[in-house]
């Protein structure tokens, strides 16, 4: 194209030049369908519009899933959750009287306040595997284990006598 521009000019001169040599060039080339409508071309924009596409800011929440799942994240987050959700997903009075330990490959460890809500406990232990299947998702909780309360740990600081120590005068 620069060849083609007349030598000696200047400046605005030289300008309308090369503006007048660049628009020969585009009617030379062959007519663009570009002003035409989508409908008529019979194929798809590729240019993002008013709808959503992957190129448009994501929300948070949905990048952060995305890379969890990248990552193998998933069964952590999701037994996470039903810590999290512990009395949405048992309900407000089980939740009152018995707690999530932990969870690990499948089992969830729940202790209970009282032997006799962890009695109950092990009789609602098929409803409330469903609930919390439900809330969470299938498989991530596969087994419940229930636990009564724990005793009192009657060996305190370093230096401990050995034996029953004052457990064994309740007679």
């Amino acid at each position: 194209m620069v060849d083609r521009l007349p030598e000696g000019l200047k400046g605005s001169d030289l300008a309308r030049a090369a503006l007048a040599a660049a628009r020969e060039a585009s009617k030379a080339r062959k007519p663009s369908k570009r002003g035409t409508p989508a409908v008529n071309r019979g194929r798809r924009r590729r240019w993002s519009g008013s709808g959503a596409d992957d190129r448009d800011p994501q929300p948070l929440g949905r990048l952060v899933s995305r890379m969890a799942k990248d990552r193998g994240w998933d069964e952590q987050l999701s037994g996470g959750q039903v810590f999290a959700k512990w009395p949405h997903l048992v309900g407000a009075e089980v939740a009152q009287h018995a707690k999530p330990v932990t969870l690990r490959e499948g089992e969830l460890v729940v202790q209970a306040e009282s032997t006799a809500w962890a009695t109950q406990l092990r009789l609602l232990q098929r409803q409330l595997l469903q609930q919390i299947a439900k809330g969470v998702g299938p498989n991530v909780v596969k087994r419940l284990k229930v636990q009564g309360p724990s005793a009192p740990n009657w060996r305190f600081g370093p230096l401990h006598a050995p034996g029953r120590g004052p457990r064994d005068t309740y007679g």
